[in-house]
Formats: structure tokens, sequence, C-alpha cells
């Protein structure tokens, strides 16, 4: 059983910036591909990025070139930096785990507000 705890949430004006982070209770580079998804009031959970145990990312078009995803082995731990933040970018922030043949697991979430 993995357990994920984020971080790093909170108000942001338009235009500003936050570095999400996500820890795991494990040590991350035996977890395939650890990611962030996030959901808006009334929407669905979406995918964000992902990044996997060989550090390839992925990113949707929707945070491509503001988002940056990393990981840090030794601290087990995932991280989320987030640029020119729109008001639409505003959500509560999940982190995700997947191990294959084991599951997939989920973090508690961090909101993330952007406004004036």
């Amino acid at each position: 059983q993995v357990q994920l705890v984020e971080s790093g949430g909170g108000l942001v004006q338009p235009g500003g910036s936050l570095r999400l982070s996500c820890a795991a209770s494990e040590t991350i580079s035996s977890i395939n591909t650890m990611g962030w998804y996030r959901q808006a009031p009334g929407k669905q959970r979406e995918w964000v990025a992902t990044i996997t145990s060989d550090g390839i990312t992925a990113y949707a078009t929707s945070v491509k070139g503001r988002s940056t995803i990393s990981r840090d082995n030794a601290k087990n731990t995932v991280y989320l930096q987030m640029n020119s933040l729109k008001a639409e970018d505003t959500a509560v922030y999940y982190c995700n785990a997947h191990i294959d043949s084991v599951g997939v697991y989920w973090g508690q979430g961090t909101q993330v507000t952007v406004s004036s």
C-alpha cells in the first residue's frame, strides 16, 4: 500500500507560480509511473502530467510549456512546477502512482486557486 501526500497548493494570482509536492511512503524508483491529475468544480478529474521511472515525461496540452514534472528519488518525492497560472488552472490537484501488476494509488489532493 503506497501512501501519497500532496502539499504546496494555495491561492495565487494569475500569472503566478506554484510548486506542488507529492511525498510517497515508499521508494519511488520502484513505482513505474507517477503523475498529477486535477479536478475542477463540476468537472471530471483530468490528467495533467506523468513521469516514468526512467524520467520520461508527458503533459496535457492545457499545461504543456507552463508546467514541469520532476522526481527526486532520494526524497521519494515528485514535484509539479506550474508557471503562468490561469484561472482555469483552479482545481484540486491529486498525485497518482501506478505500479504494474499491483495497482494505482491516489493522494488526498491539494487545492490550487488562481484568482486576483
